[in-house]
């Protein structure tokens, strides 16, 4: 009898295995898929009730040499760096340092122009300030770096006008942040860096996670993810190879709205740190994961540090991405289910795709394609059928089709070239846009569907 009793949940263990197993391995396929068609490169991490299913990379961290990416190697985290921002000032308020309500200009006077905008305003993006960025773009000394009390300075300088009366509505905004890290300096008398090691990362022993600026304090590190983006020409530059008066280079010294870095397992440590208490309360952690409010009583989907959502089959969403200087980041916590996926790139191109809905789909058994649809495997002379110009009347614009390598691409005249994924019946699709082709070599035809667009191109002749 007693051997019956074991046996059961010894026999439901292994069929779970099995399942995360199947999953971790079409995850992997995914990826390695998206890599191929170069719409992915980096490292991605999914757990379940903080149990890892899957844990890989893919992809190089550095061209030059030709390293390549590794669970360990740590990026740069864009605006998924905001959250930790916003759990700076939650740490201090509870240190009754200050208050959410207290105006920004208690802490900035310098800005006491903008009226009354609190710090709750500028963690929500209700707060109606400028971008910063577009300001130093038009009228900053490019070879000069910008910092947090710069930014001050040159609001102070040029006072630009603001979007809107502060709670009026939402409106993203990276000044915002930048502002909350200095307000965190200010008060804790320390630097950001300083405050995010000492409060955050070591309490939660994320030993790989810090504040690093690549351009305005450089120093050696290992096992680091070169940002790579394309330009106008789309042509591949290294974030590290920038000229001085690029963007990117000289607002480097600005912290807060980005700038943390950190690799998957330390941010799987901050998942898992927000189950619990161990840096705030439930009463803190209701506060972060509520959404703004506007002054029309509009939610905003926007917390402290993170955008939410809801949806009936996978529960409340936690979550933030980020893309800077070549870094396409994301984290997504269904803390309903208590499920985690994290995604960190080095690769920001027209092609790059962060395949969160396809994770998810995943991990809930879902189809990732049409039902009907099987995925063929073309030969060249197959494959070169459907090369060719096609063109629709009433459309400016023809779409041209072309090999590469064991791809058949897309091209809309003055537009990106992206790689089609082959299924049966003449049948092509390209999903990050929803885009189906379904080809008639007979008639020369191609019916294009995308969302609720129905078409019909020709091949001309």
């Amino acid at each position: 009898m007693l051997k019956k009793i074991l046996f059961v949940p010894f026999l439901l263990s292994c069929v779970m295995t099995f399942a995360q197993s199947t999953q971790s391995a079409k995850i992997d396929s995914l990826l390695n898929s998206l890599y191929h068609k170069e719409m992915f490169n980096g490292n991605v991490l999914v757990a379940k009730g903080g149990k890892v299913i899957y844990r890989g990379s893919h992809g190089r961290a550095n061209e030059t040499t030709g390293e390549r990416l590794n669970p360990e190697t740590v990026f740069e985290l864009a605006s998924v760096s905001k959250a930790f921002t916003a759990m700076g000032i939650v740490l201090l308020q509870k240190k009754q340092k200050l208050a959410y309500d207290d105006l920004m200009s208690k802490y900035i006077p310098e800005l006491a122009y903008y009226g009354e905008v609190t710090i709750k305003q500028l963690l929500q993006h209700t707060s109606g300030l400028p971008d910063y960025m577009d300001l130093f773009i038009e009228n900053w000394d490019k070879s000069q770096f910008v910092t947090n009390e710069i930014i001050v300075s040159e609001f102070v300088k040029y006072k630009p006008s603001v979007l809107f009366h502060p709670g009026d509505r939402f409106e993203y905004s990276n000044t915002g942040y930048a502002l909350l890290a200095l307000i965190i300096e200010r008060v804790a008398e320390e630097s950001f860096s300083e405050f995010l090691t000492k409060n955050i990362f070591d309490p939660l022993h994320m030993n790989h996670t810090f504040v690093y600026r690549s351009h305005y304090a450089p120093r050696a590190l290992k096992n680091y993810a070169v940002g790579y983006f394309t330009d106008s020409l789309d042509r591949k530059i290294a974030s590290n190879s920038l000229a001085k008066d690029h963007y990117y280079y000289y607002l480097d010294g600005v912290v807060g709205d980005g700038m943390v870095n950190s690799t998957l397992d330390d941010l799987l440590k901050w998942d898992r740190a927000l189950y619990t208490d161990q840096l705030v309360n439930s009463a803190d952690k209701e506060l972060i994961f509520q959404s703004g409010v506007t002054a029309t009583g509009e939610n905003t989907d926007y917390g402290f540090g993170w955008e939410l959502g809801k949806s009936k089959k996978y529960g409340r969403m936690i979550y933030h991405s980020g893309g800077w200087a070549g870094y396409t980041t994301y984290i997504g916590r269904q803390i309903d289910h208590d499920m985690t996926v994290i995604v960190l790139q080095n690769n920001s191109s027209t092609l790059t795709y962060t395949p969160k809905n396809e994770i998810r789909k995943i991990l809930y058994d879902e189809p990732l394609r049409e039902a009907g649809l099987k995925p063929v495997k073309l030969t060249d002379d197959q494959m070169l059928q459907y090369v060719g110009t096609y063109f629709e009347p009433k459309l400016p614009l023809n779409i041209n089709f072309f090999k590469k390598g064991d791809l058949l691409m897309i091209q809309a005249d003055g537009q990106h070239a992206l790689p089609l994924d082959a299924y049966d019946g003449q049948t092509f699709r390209y999903d990050p846009a929803n885009i189906q082709l379904t080809f008639n070599l007979t008639t020369g035809t191609i019916a294009y569907t995308q969302g609720k667009a129905n078409l019909q191109f020709t091949k001309k002749k």
